[in-house]
């Protein structure tokens, strides 16, 4: 017998992005390794910012709010990932302060329907030159609030 996925309410908020587990994605029992979600999570929203003409290119000095850290990174696994395939990464704000932010992601189905992971990440936007917390564009700030869980 398998685990469930639990079935998560219809998205009111936030976004889905479409991501692809493959094979090499699996561990050696065949479930998707846990060191996988985090980095299925970051191509989701490189895949959302670059979408908005927010990426990131490459060039420390001209990254402007791509130019972050990760100072808290928190995932609650419900449900093993057992097969290749398509999914989703369910992606939303939940706290844009002035320096700083938290996201949140569920890990699910295509539909998002089904959720198998979800959890919590805290970023710091730094000053390229000095890697000190620098505030956010009020470009970035706009985009942000269009995905603020609060907000709906």
């Amino acid at each position: 017998m398998t685990a469930e996925a639990p079935v998560a309410p219809a998205l009111s908020y936030g976004r889905l992005i479409p991501v692809t587990v493959h094979f090499d994605d699996l561990d050696a029992l065949g479930l998707l390794h846990n060191a996988r979600y985090p980095l299925l999570v970051e191509r989701a929203w490189s895949r959302l910012w670059q979408e908005r003409g927010l990426g990131f290119a490459g060039d420390w000095a001209a990254a402007g709010d791509a130019c972050n850290a990760v100072k808290e990174l928190r995932i609650t696994y419900e449900a093993p990932v057992t097969r290749p395939g398509e999914y989703a990464v369910h992606l939303w704000l939940d706290r844009l302060g002035t320096t700083g932010l938290t996201y949140g992601f569920r890990f699910c189905s295509p539909d998002g329907a089904h959720t198998y992971a979800h959890g919590t990440r805290v970023l710091v936007r730094l000053d390229a030159d000095t890697l000190r917390p620098a505030p956010w564009s009020e470009e970035f700030r706009d985009a942000g609030r269009e995905l603020l869980r609060s907000a709906h």
